[in-house]
């Protein structure tokens, strides 16, 4: 029998030096190939895996699909994550149909096929935002057996109205964060959460506004759903201490576009920024699911 037992000295070997996750970029419009592809927003390199990732639990991507093409989504996780960022079709999900537009948003648990195959059909050229836990399950060596939740569709249509009456109601109680938290029947009894992974935000920002400093020890990978490209000062800041007022020090800046997505890593604070005429919007999605359930979210507010 090998020996592969160690034995380290406790205080040196605590808290061991991991690979950071990095604040990365990715634009659904830096690849002009025109034919449809599937583009991984991939760190193994940084984040020392074996296997593909965008962050230490969660692969993300661009699906893009040409007109009256079709492309397979192929990935061994729990939970699917699928935003439409643009276009119009259908995906094929265990002989159901779920038929979408720009702006829908739609979850798919475990299915029962091989590496959980979904054909994604586009009646005009689309593009698709596919976030799963495969690192996760690749990091614990497992397969899933079981779905966790029921396959679950938002129409955009739905969500906007949704915000509306947030916004409204905002009017009240002057809170400084304006968002419509996506849940699931198979959640509600304990993370509330669009599956018991994943979790994940459809926030407005209001043209001339700042949104405060935060923090969580959660993975966000922040879409950006709409901004005027051609107004530059929509951005997020991310740094890791906070001065007397509550400001980020030397923070990184993270500017907005329509299509892109940048990391926000755990730990760090982050404050969203519009000096626009104009409101922004952008869609974070977190391995948040599974800290809410491990009570290791620890989400914090700035003053």
């Amino acid at each position: 029998m090998d020996n592969n037992g160690k034995l380290y000295e406790y205080t040196s070997a605590a808290n061991p030096s991991l690979s950071q996750v990095p604040i990365f970029f990715y634009n659904m419009n830096s690849n002009d190939n025109q034919r449809s592809e599937i583009i991984y927003f991939d760190n193994k390199d940084t984040l020392e895996t074996c296997y593909p990732a965008t962050t230490p639990s969660l692969l993300a991507s661009f699906v893009k699909i040409l007109k009256n093409e079709d492309i397979e989504t192929k990935s061994t996780s729990t939970s699917q994550f699928f935003y439409v960022v643009k276009g119009k079709g259908y995906s094929s999900i265990q002989n159901k149909f779920v038929y979408w537009n720009e702006g829908d948003l739609f979850v798919v648990p475990h299915l029962d096929n091989e590496n959980n195959i979904i054909s994604h059909i586009a009646i005009k050229d689309s593009c698709l935002f596919w976030v799963n836990d495969e690192p996760l399950l690749r990091y614990l060596g497992v397969t899933p057996n079981i779905p966790k939740f029921t396959l679950t569709f938002f129409k955009h249509e739905k969500i906007m109205e949704k915000l509306q009456e947030i916004r409204e109601e905002n009017e009240k109680l002057n809170l400084n964060r304006l968002g419509v938290l996506f849940g699931n029947k198979d959640t509600d009894n304990n993370t509330k959460t669009i599956t018991h992974t994943l979790w994940s935000l459809f926030n407005v920002l209001p043209a001339n506004t700042l949104q405060k400093p935060h923090r969580h020890n959660s993975v966000a990978l922040d879409l950006c759903v709409f901004r005027n490209k051609d107004q530059k000062e929509v951005y997020t800041l991310i740094g890791k201490e906070l001065d007397e007022e509550g400001n980020i020090i030397e923070p990184i800046k993270c500017y907005w576009e329509s299509g892109t997505v940048f990391i926000t890593p755990p730990g760090l604070w982050h404050s969203h920024h519009n000096e626009t005429e104009e409101d922004a919007y952008v869609l974070p999605v977190q391995d948040a699911g599974l800290h809410t359930y491990l009570r290791t979210l620890d989400i914090q507010f700035s003053l």
